[in-house]
């Protein structure tokens, strides 16, 4: 007899409208331009994906420089610094920006903000190719990075007057609360985005396992150690009061030792994670447990972005 359990699946889950539409590039750019294609870092942060291109004649780099002048560059979804596709094009380089057009939307309020003559405040991560490609679009010094709300007591700008603060777009939307409210505390006429910079996807996804969280004894979310959003349902699921949150890339990688005696466990997948995954896992818990499935769905997403026209018209 198998031990039952109840495995609360969350939704929305999984791929969002930015990863789908970067997958979509580089692979329009296989079929349009054959094999090989560049992509100047992970086209997004999950290994299952990246292997499964490369595969298809992706090659992932680092840097630019390690891309020959004649075969097309596709830049991340996690988008670039400006510096990038201005050295791709003094190398009359064919490339595809996969950057999400929600992260454009970010690097277009910095600038407008700059031009302006506002100093930048970035809520991010530091090293994280999404910050690093954001804080890219200013001159050195025009963005000031915070992490956390103990950076900002720390924050020394220019001109107090003259902020306004941006955020990358996969934090957790409660830990980005406290640092905005001790930026608007610190500096009272910091102004902010018109409208939230933490993309619909982060948001419903945390709402999903904080839905969750209360009812199950365990979490498990589909992720790589690398992606900032993976990460960050791991701890609002912790913090939504559920005991034990896991990242696990793939079925392989749970420890069951950990789940043992449970009863209820929450499952979800971040941005980046594909279905076939979380498909993975529940074949994996359905191996050792009696499962019930129920579906915990706190919003419906119906967001598609076109990818650009380079690919849509013939080579």
């Amino acid at each position: 007899m198998k031990p039952p359990l109840t495995l609360y699946l969350a939704a929305p889950r999984g791929f969002c409208a930015g990863v789908d539409r970067a997958i979509k590039i580089v692979e329009m750019a296989l079929a349009k331009w054959g094999a090989p294609v560049y992509v100047r870092h992970e086209i997004v942060h999950n290994k299952f994906v990246v292997d499964d291109l490369r595969g298809k004649g992706a090659i992932f780099v680092e840097r630019l420089a390690d891309c020959p002048d004649d075969r097309p560059v596709i830049f991340s979804a996690h988008g670039v610094a400006k510096s990038v596709p201005a050295a791709a094009e003094a190398r009359n380089m064919v490339y595809v920006d996969a950057t999400c057009p929600l992260v454009s939307k970010v690097h277009i309020e910095a600038e407008r903000h700059h031009a302006n003559g506002l100093q930048m405040v970035m809520i991010g991560h530091a090293g994280h190719p999404e910050t690093v490609g954001t804080m890219g679009q200013l001159p050195e010094g025009e963005v000031l990075l915070v992490e956390t709300a103990e950076d900002v007591a720390r924050l020394t700008p220019r001109d107090p007057g003259k902020l306004a603060f941006i955020t990358q777009t996969t934090l957790s939307v409660d830990d980005t609360a406290e640092i905005v409210a001790a930026l608007q505390a610190k500096f009272p006429t910091i102004i902010g985005p018109h409208k939230e910079d933490i993309c619909y996807a982060t948001t419903n996804r945390q709402a999903a396992v904080k839905a969750i969280a209360p009812k199950a004894d365990a979490i498990l979310v589909v992720g790589a150690p690398n992606s900032s959003n993976s990460r960050r349902l791991v701890e609002v699921g912790a913090k939504a009061g559920c005991g034990y949150s896991q990242l696990v890339q793939r079925a392989e990688n749970i420890d069951w030792r950990a789940l043992e005696g449970i009863t209820a466990l929450g499952v979800t997948a971040g941005a980046s994670a594909p279905e076939v995954l979380v498909n993975e896992v529940i074949e994996a818990c359905r191996a050792r447990f009696d499962v019930t499935l129920e579906y915990v769905e706190t919003a419906v997403e119906n967001v598609e972005f076109k990818v650009p026209r380079v690919l849509r018209e013939p080579a």
